[in-house]
This record gives structure tokens, sequence and C-alpha cells, in this order.
């Protein structure tokens, strides 16, 4: 079995919103032979991210950067597994009170070091998650399951 590795760091009720809605979409029925693995990002670990086929990360944009918590993720598995985890798929959600462009930045330059292959463009949602940005959020997490149970 394939395994999804969802690394979030959800500190507001619309980053909650977000991510409740990306682990629905990659847990769907539909999609078969896929492991949802959940960790926060000051949780998750080097082995966490070893033993995962792919990723789906989240962040708030925090004052025009990714938040802490995800920089402190990155910075403690970046040498563990630049080797061994280049090519795996990932995928960005990231929400702002105003603009993500910092965090899309931050993210993707690491993301590009590891070597890591983007499969959809990040989504990005500023203000107050509608039901339009809700189901972009569950559509991210089905098609990177997908991408993984092939």
């Amino acid at each position: 079995m394939r395994r999804l590795l969802i690394v979030h760091h959800t500190p507001s009720p619309a980053m909650q919103a977000m991510f409740e809605a990306v682990v629905a979409g990659a847990g769907a029925d539909e999609i078969a032979g896929v492991e949802v693995v959940i960790r926060p990002a000051l949780t998750a670990a080097a082995a966490d991210v070893l033993a995962a086929d792919g990723y789906l990360l989240g962040t708030p944009a925090n004052i025009g950067y990714m938040s802490g918590a995800l920089k402190h993720f990155f910075d403690g598995i970046y040498y563990p597994c630049l080797e061994a985890t280049q090519r795996r798929p990932y995928a960005l959600y990231v929400h702002g009170a105003s603009d993500t462009e910092g965090a899309v930045r931050g993210v993707e330059a690491i993301a590009t070091g590891l070597k890591w292959r983007r499969v959809r463009p990040p989504l990005c949602v500023t203000g107050p998650p509608d039901q339009a940005s809700l189901e972009a959020c569950w559509e991210l997490g089905a098609t990177v399951a997908a991408e993984l149970a092939g």
C-alpha cells in the first residue's frame, strides 16, 4: 500500500477548514491502495517522510513566508531525506489574510532543493475559505492520493 503523508500547521479556523477538506479528499472511498498519514509540522520527522511515497503540505502565510512550524519541519528532514525522496510527488495548500506568494515561494524553493515533483499548482486561499475553496481543497487531497494510487 502506498502512503500519503499530510504535514500541516493548522493554527486558525480557516486552516482547520482547509485541512479537514484536504484530508477528506485524500481519504475518499473511491481511492484505493493509499494510506493517509497525518502529522502536525512540529512533530513530523524524517522517518515519516522516508516512509511515505508522497506529500501534501499545508501552511498559513505568516508575514510573507511559510509558518515557522513548516520551516522547522523542513529543517529537520532536509538532509536526512535529500537523496532518498527525490522525484516523490508533493502538493501544497496555503492560507493567507491577504497574500500567499512568499509562503509558496519558500516552500517551492525547499521542495526544488529536495528534488520533489510538484503534481498540482499550489492551492492558495486568501480571506475566509468559501465553499469553492473548500471544494478545491477536497479535490487537491483526492488528486494527490489518486496520483499515488496510480
